[in-house]
């Protein structure tokens, strides 16, 4: 019975780095998806609390009532984003509220139009991305990379990104946010905090008991990122959000992209189960999905965002449903 011991151990090594192992979207006729049109827009110095705070943000009330951001906001998106950029105060039908957009980039377009969509083959998941980013001027912030595509995934097991996307991970102590005061951070997920305020979380986390309880059951974020330049093959990244964000080394993830002009066709894919510690797509879901874009070499909160959209894997009902191919 021993003689089998050594063979086992390969084969389940073997499934290992299988599962690790990037996929490829050869094949995938993106012409045959059906997609959906949204609107990034770029948030400025918008954080968690400052989303639950009524002085600063008109439906600050009505989501702590119980409702989500995109009952509300999906629809303006293109209307926001262009007043948030310039740094101006924004205006709403109540009045006006202070800009929170400190340090304007001039010239940097508000928004950015995008077309996604989501097919499987039954072994692998794949968001494919399709926009013009526009005439960015170059923040010189990210000398190695002009363009960066992220995707957020979370399978309904982190409650505040269901109802407000990513914003549930970007907080105002966070580098680049009002409250940082020179301190670097990533995004964070709150329950990962001792207590937040009104400045964010600061660096007192929960017991490592309760973190890791949270953690077993399911509370991060997963994403994947597409990192380009004009002419030159997509770099791949992946990684999660807990008490702080963290790539995945090596990358499960593959990333393909052509572009010119600004213009941008992006893949992103991964086994739907890549073992511990990933997020699994075998279930129909629902999932919850934001997409996020970086142009014109910028870094950190310098970046567009979506709201959060669900998503169904084969069949269901949802803003998304994949394709099978």
């Amino acid at each position: 019975m021993f003689r089998f011991a050594r063979p086992l151990a390969v084969f389940s090594s073997i499934a290992a780095l299988a599962a690790l192992t990037p996929v490829r979207a050869a094949g995938i006729d993106w012409a045959s998806v059906p997609g959906k049109d949204i609107v990034l827009f770029y948030p400025g110095q918008a954080s968690w609390e400052w989303a639950l705070t009524a002085s600063d943000m008109s439906g600050a009330d009505d989501f702590r009532k119980g409702k989500n951001c995109d009952a509300c906001h999906i629809g303006e998106e293109k209307d926001m984003g262009p007043q948030i950029v310039t740094g101006k105060p924004r205006v709403f039908k109540t009045g006006e509220k202070p800009s929170i957009e400190p340090t304007p980039i001039p010239g940097k377009p508000g928004a950015i139009p995008a077309t996604v969509k989501f097919a499987n083959d039954g072994t692998s998941l794949f968001v494919h991305v399709e926009f013009a980013e526009g005439a960015q001027p170059d923040a010189r912030q990210d000398p190695a990379f002009a363009t960066k595509v992220t995707v957020m995934f979370n399978d309904g097991k982190v409650p505040e990104a269901n109802r407000g996307g990513c914003f549930a991970a970007c907080h105002d102590d966070a580098s680049g946010m009002p409250s940082a005061a020179g301190a670097t951070r990533t995004k964070y997920l709150p329950k990962t905090h001792a207590k937040l305020t009104r400045q964010g979380g600061g660096d007192a986390l929960k017991p490592a008991d309760e973190l890791a309880k949270l953690k077993a059951d399911g509370y991060y974020l997963e994403y994947w990122q597409a990192r380009l330049n004009p002419g030159q093959p997509a770099q791949a990244a992946n990684g999660s959000i807990f008490d702080k964000r963290e790539q995945t080394s090596p990358t499960v993830v593959s990333a393909e992209a052509s572009g010119a002009g600004g213009k941008w066709s992006v893949t992103l894919s991964r086994k739907l189960d890549a073992g511990a510690g990933f997020k699994s797509f075998s279930g129909p879901g629902p999932y919850f999905v934001a997409v996020a874009i970086h142009a014109g070499h910028t870094a950190q909160r310098f970046h567009y965002v979506s709201y959060e959209r669900s998503l169904a894997i084969g069949s269901g009902t949802a803003d998304f449903v994949t394709v099978k191919k």
